[in-house]
């Protein structure tokens, strides 16, 4: 048994008993992460029976630390007039988010009971197609003017406090709401002994900000290079938006990760945790990439069918053709992951494609020259006594050949894709080395009918 389990007869006595007292004490004296896990276990409107007697600031944090399949349940099950007022404390991004999951109908119903602004914020921020900054952001941000001092600056502050998710940054607008500064909270505080100094005065004004429309990545890569704990989003006009909070980042950066780390693997992305995914859902997934990868090896089939006659006469080039192909493989598959994770990270862009062409280039001399030599000799190992060495030489000219190659085409093919808008960890390992097999196979057979062949007429 948990210890969250052997708490739930309690959390029940405490409801059985409306024990308003108990219940309010249970959600402020522990950390709103432990109340909720606290909780779990609990049916959805038991839950809300126990939040609605604190206050409504303590309901939305111990709220927001329930999984979302919790939330909507919650929000579905309990009355539509006490759900409503609750949503309109709830970060902006986080309650978009939640109401893009509720039923449609359930939506209906509550829109009408939530205040004429927040609506309209609501469905701003719902507008925006999903993985673009102005999907992630949040409107709860600290708005002041440029004229205010010091003190008018620390009362606005405080009025706005309640809507908040963070105040270590200070946005400075204009009339027109154009981001022009920005004040730390640090810097305000400093001030403090000087309240009639006008913010306009010491505000930073070279800003960093991203374009509300412009993809999520973009936000993640600024605030990793930045160390920023959020960023402003503006649109086209300079007009503050909103902003994404680190957390907001971390949670992005997460979902890209796991989405290109299931891409690299040829798998599609899940919608859900890979434990909460069916098992017919996550085949299906898994099973189209594999059966196209499958179909995509018939090419290796057909070169191989079509110089049967060379395998039939030289017995000995069909033991070194594993050895070669994975080679290949293995060597694009190293050149795709380190330009995916360069484009990943922002190291490099698609205006560094000459840069990273000659640069692969000598990397694939390098390397196919050093992997050249490692197949002479294991070819001088498996068949140095019973074939002549100017036979056996095929085999580290086509590890050579092969090697340039596929480095080559590992690092060219995720930039294509990036060119055409595609996300490059399509181009995956399974992919590239698909290709390189191909590739191999097609370069050892040639090599064979070009130099073997005439030695032995």
């Amino acid at each position: 048994m948990t210890p969250n389990s052997l708490l739930l007869p309690e959390l029940r006595q405490m409801l059985a008993e409306n024990d308003i007292a108990e219940m309010k004490e249970f959600c402020t004296a522990l950390h709103p992460a432990s109340t909720a896990d606290f909780m779990v276990g609990l049916s959805p409107s038991e839950i809300w029976s126990i939040l609605k007697n604190v206050d409504v600031i303590d309901r939305a944090n111990i709220f927001s630390y329930f999984d979302q399949e919790i939330q909507i349940q919650i929000i579905e099950s309990a009355p539509r007039d006490e759900i409503a007022e609750f949503i309109e404390f709830l970060p902006s991004d986080e309650r978009v988010d939640i109401l893009d999951e509720v039923e449609p109908e359930v939506v209906d119903e509550l829109m009408p009971l939530i205040s004429s602004e927040e609506q309209q914020d609501i469905e701003r921020l719902s507008a925006y197609p999903e993985e673009t900054c102005g999907a992630e952001m949040s409107s709860d941000f600290v708005r002041l003017n440029e004229k205010m001092t010091v003190r008018q600056a620390l009362n606005e502050i405080s009025n706005q406090t309640h809507i908040l998710e963070t105040i270590s940054y200070l946005y400075v607008l204009d009339y027109r709401e154009h981001l022009v500064g920005l004040i730390s909270a640090k810097e305000l505080l400093r001030r403090i002994g000087k309240p009639d100094v006008i913010l306009s005065t010491f505000m930073k004004k070279d800003l960093i900000t991203v374009q509300a429309d412009a993809n999520r990545e973009e936000a993640v890569k600024l605030v990793a290079k930045y160390d920023f704990i959020a960023i402003p989003v503006v649109d086209s006009k300079g007009k503050m938006l909103g902003i994404i909070t680190h957390d907001d980042i971390l949670d992005t950066a997460i979902d890209e990760m796991t989405e290109d780390a299931h891409l690299s693997a040829a798998v599609n992305p899940l919608e859900n945790s890979y434990m909460e995914t069916g098992l017919f859902v996550l085949a299906r997934k898994r099973f189209l990439w594999l059966a196209l990868l499958l179909f995509g090896a018939i090419t290796t089939a057909f070169i191989l069918n079509f110089f049967e006659d060379i395998n039939n006469k030289i017995i000995w080039l069909v033991a070194f053709l594993p050895m070669i192909v994975s080679t290949g493989g293995n060597t694009g598959g190293q050149s795709a992951t380190l330009v995916i994770s360069a484009l990943a990270t922002g190291d490099i862009s698609l205006k560094d494609l000459r840069k990273i062409f000659v640069r692969e280039i000598y990397m694939g001399l390098l390397l196919g020259l050093a992997m050249g030599i490692c197949g002479l000799i294991n070819a001088l190992i498996i068949h140095g006594h019973d074939v002549p060495v100017s036979q056996l030489l095929i085999v580290p000219t086509a590890v050579f050949l092969i090697v340039f190659t596929s480095n080559l085409t590992g690092a060219l093919l995720p930039l294509l894709f990036q060119r055409i808008g595609w996300d490059p960890a399509l181009m995956s390992n399974p992919f590239v080395a698909g290709i390189s097999d191909t590739l191999g196979t097609f370069i050892y057979m040639l090599l064979a009918l070009c130099l073997l062949v005439p030695l032995l007429n």
